[in-house]
This record gives structure tokens, C-alpha cells and sequence, in this order.
């Protein structure tokens, strides 16, 4: 009896979605260098701008800094440049036309401008991670452009913008992160007495980020061959698909040529691209389902060791040669031997989205809903902050941004789900004001509030574990430089601003819309089952061109796994809204099976010529199972 009530009693205590979401917070080291970047960014230039007289545009500068703060994420320096060069252009427009909209526009056509940007933004943000970052400062600068007047000319606001948003790129490009200094310190001694004093001490960080992300390749083969025939297979193949995107991400960032350069890039690319068949063999392996050799994972832990230490991989171990996976597996580890030896670059196998393609997510059905509602939000919002402006509700405060400027945080998916982010910035500017208001009251002006900037811009990438902690730390800082720009404190109004900023999103992100709920993930799964099939039909034509197939494979997989990150956050939704991607879960499911399967066939029809029965019968009842459950993603269910 027991055995049967306490399962029923943990389910009775289980948390709907929407809120363990809510309380969920990434886990890992701190990290120091980002800390570094942040102390270092938005407080000093705060000061040197008030040491000139020139605060207005020392906040300016230290906005731009802490929104690229928000930007900076861990991986390579190229990777860097997009990430926070990028939102940071469109920041400076969306300044620049903020600034002048808010002097000669009326409140009513300001309005229309401001709801325009929000259903543009909007639909950009649906072309991917650096486009929606793009956005999101589009919008939020337009707003503070509109929103909080300064006694500036518009183009040196944008110039200062600029500046601060660059400081941080420079001090990401330049600053070593721990562990990137490499090298040995040797004295020589001749024959004929003389001292050859050699110094050969490495300082050559370019590639450390680069350098990490393939060696995690490495390591996530490794992990994967450990768990093939267990339980954990599924999730170790998953993790290895996000560590070979990452890394071809790292490798593939802005360039100023169109080959690399240098020896070192020449052998990372190649390192990454030994990794590939790795990668391959080790899927066929898990596919199998059958248990391999200990040693057989020692290669590719020996491969990432020397990926790190940029050394040479010295003798693999050779697993056996029994099956057609784990000789595809000894062939990999050879010709990864042979790649590090030589370090010849190679292609990242990259597909290039065309314009084209661009244009058709943006205009598609997840780009329309989320331009529709980001467009209805930010103009709502900003509406209501112009009736309460012009209705002089504000009292001293004559800034209005704060509305719009917090639903644009508000309205975006890709910060988790919506009731999920109105929690966790309700909370986070709730505590975050009453946390300024203590520091206000003691710190000396404006000394203090410059050293409160710089330790805020210090705690944003630890705080963006958490959507409420990075909330928290933003009010403190957005906070304290309005105060340096010369606003009394308004710890009280920007809580009721947030809290009614919260209320506009929850009803407009659950209003009818024209056309089908839940097109983003939609979206999402039409495109990992087109490049599903694109490969799969590649490998059944068996094509020798190999380069193609890792290149279709690796489309594949990274488009699977941006459909299961876009399902897993419309499942955290309210019901209401969460029963619109019903079904995706499954239909991704059977997508992965069978590109895992697309990627067996492959390693055997390099073998042996030929499919065996257990291939051509997987494949054929996959087709038909994902043929069944086409379709049927957002509709409802009825119970047997």
C-alpha cells in the first residue's frame, strides 16, 4: 500500500511547468573574465565622463556597455564580434531615430513609429541568436531615445553609444582569459661559451576560445562511446551535437579573409574537422546499441587533451576492428592522427543561409506572430507611457522609457516563457529598486553610484544565470546612472511601471491572433524535417562526396536542436497557451531516431556497399511513424 501512495503523493506535490521554469538557474564556474570586462566597462567611463562634465553622455556610454555586457557570452573572440558588434549597430540606429522621433513627433505618431519598430524588430529576432539580440536593442535604445530626453545632440549620444558598446568589444579582444598563456621559458647553452638566451613564452590567446570548443568536441565523443548500449546515450549524443555547434560556431565567426590565415586557425580547422567522422562513428555506435570497448573512448580523450595543450596527439589506442562502426571508428582516429600532424585547414562544412532563406524565416509564420506581438506590445506600451506622461502622472519623473523598454524583455520567447519572464522581472525590479533605494540613501553622489555601476557591470554574467538575478542587477545599475544623469530617485515608480509593463504582455501575449498558434516551433520542425530528409536522401544516393554529407548531417542536427530548445520553452507555458506545440516533443523524437539512423546507414554503406534488413526497416517505419504524427502538433486530445 505504501509502494502505491507515495508515488501519487510525489505527484500531487509536483509543480506545473510554467513555475519550476521559473525557479530553474544555469549552473557553472564563474566567469572571471567576464567579470573582469564588466568591472572594467560601464563604471570607468561613467567617471571619466563625470571627471569631464559630461555625464549625460557617460550614461549613455555606460547603457551601451552594460546591454553589450548582456551580449558577452562564453566563446571565441570572432564569435564575440557578431555577438555584441551587431546588437550594438542596431542599438545606435534605434538611438538615433529614437532621439529625434521623441523631439518633433507628437505623441500619437510617435506611437505608430515606435509600434513599426516593435513589429520589424520583432520579425527579425525570429532569423536567429544575434538577430534577436539585435532587436532587442533596436527597440530598447529607441525607447530610451524617445523616453529620456538628453541634453545632448542626437549624434553624439550615438557616438557615445558606440563608444561604450566598442570599449567592451576591445576589452573582449584584447584581454587574456585564464589559462591562455602557453609556452616554454628555455636557456641554451653552446660549445663556444656564448649564451644563447632564448625566450619562447606564447602569448597567444587569439584562439583560446576557439581552442576550448574543439577540444569539448573531443571530449563529448568521448562521453558518447562511454554511454553507447546505456540509457544516458540519448542525452550524451545530444550534448555532442551542441559541442560541435558550438565549435562551428567559434571557427566560423567574421573574418577579414576569406581563408584563415594563420597556422594556428589552419589547425584548429582541421582538428575540428577530424572530429566529424568521430562524431559519426560514435552515432553509429550508440545506434547499435552495443556495448564498445573501454579504450575505444582513450583516443578522442587523448585527441582533446592535445587540442588544449596545442600539442601533437602522440599514439591513440586502436579499437577493434569487428563491426562496421568501430572500424569507421579506427579509420576516424587515424585520420585524426594524420589531421594534427598535418594541420592543414579544411571547410567547417557550414551551409550559408542566403538572403533568400532569411527573408523567408523572418516573413514566415514564426516571424509574423512574433513581430505581431512584439509590435503590439512595445506600442501599447509606449501609448500608455504617453497618456501618463502627458497626464503628468509621473510627478518629477519626466522619463516614460521605462514601460516600453521593460516589455520589450517582456515579449521576448527566446528569455524563456512568458509567464516565466513576468515573474522573474516583477520580482527582480522589485527587489532591484528596493536594493537601490537603500544604497541611494548612504552612497555619496556621485562617487558611489559610479562604484555601484562598476560593481553591477561586474555581477551581469554571473546574474545572467537567472532571469531574476540579471533583473535585479540591471535596475540597480539602470538605477544609479539616471540618478548620475540628474533624476531624483525613482526606486517607487519604476516598480508600478514594471508591474503594469507585466500586465500589458500577459494580456496581449494571450489574445487571439490571426493565423495558427505556436508558428515559431512550427517553423522550427518544418525546417529540421526538411534538412532531415535533405540528408537522408543525400545518403541513400550514395554520394562519395563525404564533405557534403557532414555538412547536411551537421544542418540536421543543429536545426533538431534549435526545434528542442523552441519546444522545451513553449511546454513551460501556460496550458493556454502550451497546448499549441502539443505533439512537437514527439515529432522531434522521431526526427533525431532518424537522422541517427540516416547516419548508421551512411557509416555502413561505407563499409560494405549495402543496408542490412535492420536499416531498411527502421527507416521505412520511421517515414511512417513521422508521417502519422505530421500534422497533428497543437491539437487537442481526447483519452481512450
Amino acid at each position: 500500500m505504501s509502494r502505491t501512495v507515495r508515488p501519487a503523493h510525489r505527484v500531487g506535490l509536483a509543480l506545473p511547468p510554467w513555475i519550476t521554469h521559473a525557479l530553474r538557474a544555469q549552473r557553472g564556474p564563474v566567469p572571471w573574465s567576464a567579470v573582469t570586462r564588466g568591472a572594467l566597462a560601464g563604471g570607468p567611463l561613467l567617471l571619466a565622463a563625470v571627471l569631464a562634465d559630461r555625464a549625460s553622455l557617460g550614461v549613455v556610454a555606460a547603457i551601451a556597455a552594460m546591454l553589450a555586457g548582456i551580449n558577452d557570452r562564453p566563446g571565441s573572440r570572432r564569435t564575440s564580434v557578431r555577438r555584441i558588434g551587431v546588437p550594438a549597430l542596431a542599438g545606435a540606429v534605434g538611438l538615433l531615430v529614437g532621439t529625434y522621433a521623441g523631439q518633433h513627433l507628437g505623441a500619437v505618431p510617435l506611437t505608430l513609429v515606435l509600434t513599426g519598430f516593435g513589429l520589424v524588430a520583432g520579425g527579425v529576432s525570429a532569423a536567429g541568436t544575434v538577430a534577436s539580440g539585435a532587436g532587442t536593442q533596436l527597440l530598447v535604445t529607441s525607447a530610451v531615445g524617445a523616453g529620456m530626453p538628453l541634453p545632448d545632440p542626437g549624434w553624439q549620444s550615438v557616438l557615445a553609444f558606440l563608444a561604450g558598446a566598442g570599449w567592451l568589444l576591445a576589452l573582449r579582444l584584447v584581454l587574456p582569459t585564464p589559462g591562455s598563456l602557453t609556452g616554454d621559458f628555455r636557456l641554451d647553452f653552446r660549445l663556444d661559451f656564448r649564451l644563447d638566451f632564448r625566450l619562447d613564452f606564447r602569448l597567444d590567446f587569439r584562439f583560446d576560445g576557439e581552442r576550448a570548443a574543439v577540444a569539448d568536441v573531443y571530449d563529448a565523443v568521448a562521453a558518447l562511446l562511454d554511454a553507447v548500449g546505456t540509457e544516458q546515450a540519448v542525452a550524451r549524443r545530444a550534448a555532442l551535437t551542441a559541442a560541435l555547434d558550438h565549435a562551428q560556431d567559434a571557427l566560423a565567426g567574421p573574418r577579414l579573409r576569406r581563408y584563415a590565415a594563420s597556422a594556428a586557425e589552419r589547425r584548429l580547422r582541421a582538428q575540428y574537422a577530424a572530429a566529424l567522422p568521430l562524431g559519426e562513428a560514435a552515432t553509429a555506435l550508440a545506434w547499435a546499441e552495443q556495448a564498445v570497448p573501454t579504450r575505444a573512448s582513450e583516443g578522442p580523450r587523448r585527441l582533446a587533451a592535445a587540442v588544449r595543450g596545442s600539442t601533437h596527439a602522440g599514439p591513440l589506442p586502436a579499437p577493434t576492428r569487428t563491426e562496421p562502426a568501430l572500424r569507421a571508428l579506427d579509420d576516424a582516429l587515424l585520420q585524426a592522427a594524420e589531421a594534427f600532424d598535418r594541420g592543414r585547414g579544411r571547410d567547417l562544412h557550414t551551409r550559408r543561409r542566403s538572403l533568400v532563406s532569411l527573408a523567408r524565416t523572418v516573413l514566415g509564420q514564426g516571424g509574423r506572430e512574433y513581430g505581431l506581438r512584439a509590435g503590439l506590445c512595445f506600442g501599447a506600451s509606449a501609448a500608455v507611457a504617453q497618456v501618463l506622461h502627458h497626464g503628468h502622472w509621473y510627478g518629477s519623473h519626466q522619463h516614460w522609457y521605462w514601460l516600453p523598454a521593460t516589455a520589450v524583455f517582456l515579449v521576448k520567447p527566446d528569455l524563456g516563457p512568458l509567464v516565466s519572464r513576468v515573474l522573474c522581472r516583477a520580482a527582480g525590479t522589485v527587489l532591484g529598486a528596493l536594493v537601490f533605494a537603500g544604497f541611494a540613501a548612504v552612497l555619496p553622489r556621485p562617487e558611489g553610484l559610479v562604484a555601484l555601476v562598476a560593481v553591477c557591470g561586474a555581477l551581469v554574467p554571473v546574474a545572467a544565470r537567472h532571469f531574476a538575478a540579471q533583473t535585479t542587477v540591471v535596475t540597480v545599475l539602470v538605477l544609479a546612472l539616471v540618478m548620475v544623469g540628474g533624476e531624483p530617485q525613482a526606486s517607487v515608480s519604476r516598480i508600478g511601471e514594471t508591474l503594469l509593463a507585466c500586465a500589458i504582455v500577459l494580456v496581449v501575449g494571450h489574445l487571439p491572433m490571426p493565423g495558427q498558434r505556436g508558428g515559431g516551433v512550427r517553423a522550427r520542425i518544418d525546417v529540421a524535417d526538411a534538412a532531415a530528409h535533405a540528408y537522408l536522401a543525400h545518403v541513400l544516393s550514395e554520394s562519395g562526396d563525404r564533405a557534403a554529407r557532414w555538412t547536411l548531417r551537421r544542418e540536421a542536427y543543429r536545426t533538431l536542436a534549435e526545434a528542442r530548445a523552441a519546444i522545451a520553452l513553449a511546454a513551460a507555458e501556460l496550458p493556454a497557451l502550451a497546448r499549441h506545440s502539443q505533439g512537437a516533443d514527439e515529432v522531434a523524437a522521431v526526427l533525431e531516431r532518424l537522422v541517427d539512423t540516416t547516419t548508421a546507414c551512411a557509416v555502413h554503406l561505407d563499409d560494405t556497399g549495402r543496408l542490412t534488413p535492420r536499416h531498411t526497416d527502421r527507416l521505412a517505419g520511421l517515414r511512417d511513424e513521422l508521417a502519422e504524427r505530421r500534422g497533428r502538433v497543437g491539437r487537442h486530445r481526447r483519452l481512450a
